[in-house]
């Protein structure tokens, strides 16, 4: 009775959007409500419910608070450089979609993490005419490689949990997240076919070239550069190559021209992580801190700076700060719902139920797991918060190598949260034209099936 109540919010979640009876905030909404009994028979003896959900909900409010000011702030900052009435809008084909994904949304997500890769994805994909359940499968192409989104703070924080060195962590999750991005090829073919669009014999062969070098960096960059500007350098190479190919400038000046927004954005994101010990909020001390030079920070700034060179500032910011909100509630709604169940010992007594008594057999759980931990709490962090110390100690019991289980969780975590119940919601009500998470699972169930066999096989060769 108590794993039934405990797995009720969950269920009753998935079921709503699977069935499409509620949308996205209406079914959290449910969620959350059937998520307190679950939490009353989690929490230990003598703790008080109501003053769980209170402290559990503030914190929950300021961990959104990031998301959502950098969802915002990538919307503002998409509105400054958006040509007038969608000028620079380009006709839709398979360069320009594969381009706009993967590879530079790979890249923003990279140098800002929090999905404002595939929000870039989203509106790129708008201004060449794609909509629905399509549009936003191929923009979560952008999160594939959120070990190192953000400049990785989920996946240092895994290791601190894992007591590993992050450095070595990740460079093991980096041979199955480099062997599922090279296996996305023939589903980015597939996509991009759902958005009739003609994939020719040669342009396929490209992108696969492009994945596999892409692949290739991310595991040889390891041995040489810190892991935190490994995604921005190898997705960066990439995504040069590919917007050379899909739109070739003119000449150098007019490339520059077409670029330097982001430019200036990348050289600002890069240069704020270099200020040491920048003013910050830090209302809870087990929480990240929200610094003075934090990536929404940053996006707001340069956006203002752009939008006043504009002479219609003012309509373009309060248009894009319309469009945010929908989306800035969805992320808070899920973020409070992770928050609580892992918070208050559900997700960890779920996940024992899972593994118990099953012996060796436990150890292929952990993908799966780990999968569902960065599905339900929509990040990284909240992945690597929740079950990296169970997966951890699940790993010294099986007698795995001290390596694997980290990497493993820290892969399947993020890939989890790259197509995660908070992330898809978010861009379905960005989208605004009646799309439904459901729909876009339906899409990305081969994406999720390859993220479960290169986990799995990686568990096979390297234990």
């Amino acid at each position: 009775m108590t794993l039934l109540l405990q797995a009720a919010p969950l269920l009753a979640l998935l079921l709503l959007l699977a069935t499409g009876r509620m949308g996205p905030l209406a079914a959290c909404g449910v969620a959350l409500a059937l998520a307190v009994p679950a939490i009353a028979v989690s929490l230990p003896e003598g703790a008080n419910l109501l003053g769980f959900l209170g402290d559990a909900t503030l914190r929950a409010a300021f961990l959104a608070l990031q998301p959502m000011a950098v969802v915002a702030g990538g919307l503002l900052f998409h509105a400054a450089v958006q040509q007038s009435a969608d000028g620079a809008a380009r006709q839709a084909n398979a360069a320009r979609i594969f381009a706009v994904t993967l590879p530079m949304g790979c890249f923003l997500e990279s140098v800002t993490g929090f999905a404002v890769g595939a929000v870039f994805a989203l509106a790129a994909l708008r201004a060449m005419g794609i909509g629905g359940a399509v549009a936003v499968a191929l923009s979560l192409q952008a999160l594939v490689m959120v070990p190192w989104g953000g400049l990785g703070p989920g996946t240092a924080l895994g290791a601190v949990l894992a007591g590993v060195p992050a450095q070595d962590a990740v460079a093991l999750t980096a041979w199955p997240n480099a062997a599922w991005i090279f296996a996305l090829t023939p589903v980015m073919w597939w996509l991009q076919a759902r958005a009739g669009v003609t994939v020719s014999g040669r342009e396929k062969a490209m992108q696969a070239l492009m994945l596999a070098v892409l692949g290739v960096l991310l595991v040889a960059l390891h041995p040489i550069l810190p892991f935190e500007v490994i995604g921005v350098v190898a997705s960066g190479l990439v995504t040069i190559w590919a917007l050379w190919r899909a739109d070739p400038p003119r000449d150098l000046k007019a490339a520059f021209g077409m670029s330097w927004p982001y430019l200036l954005l990348t050289i600002a994101l890069l240069g704020a992580r270099l200020v040491p010990d920048p003013p910050a909020l830090r209302p809870f001390a087990e929480l990240p801190a929200f610094p003075m030079t934090h990536v929404a920070v940053v996006l707001w700034l340069v956006s203002a700076g752009l939008l006043l060179a504009r002479g219609d500032a003012w309509a373009r910011a309060g248009a894009a700060l319309k469009r945010a909100q929908k989306p800035a509630l969805a992320m808070l709604l899920y973020v409070t719902l992770g928050r609580w169940l892992a918070g208050s010992g559900v997700a960890l007594a779920l996940a024992t139920a899972l593994t118990a008594g099953k012996g060796d057999l436990a150890a292929y759980a952990m993908v799966p797991l780990g999968f569902a931990s960065g599905f339900i709490t929509g990040s990284n962090v909240g992945a690597n918060a929740a079950l990296m110390p169970v997966q951890a100690a699940l790993g010294q019991v099986l007698g795995l190598p001290v390596l694997l289980a980290p990497a493993l969780h820290n892969f399947a975590g993020a890939a989890g949260a790259g197509m995660s119940i908070a992330g898809t919601a978010m861009l379905c009500a960005l989208l605004a034209d009646g799309t439904r998470p459901v729909q876009v699972w339906r899409l990305m169930l081969p994406s999720i099936a390859l993220v479960l066999l290169c986990g799995t096989l990686a568990l096979i060769l390297m234990r």
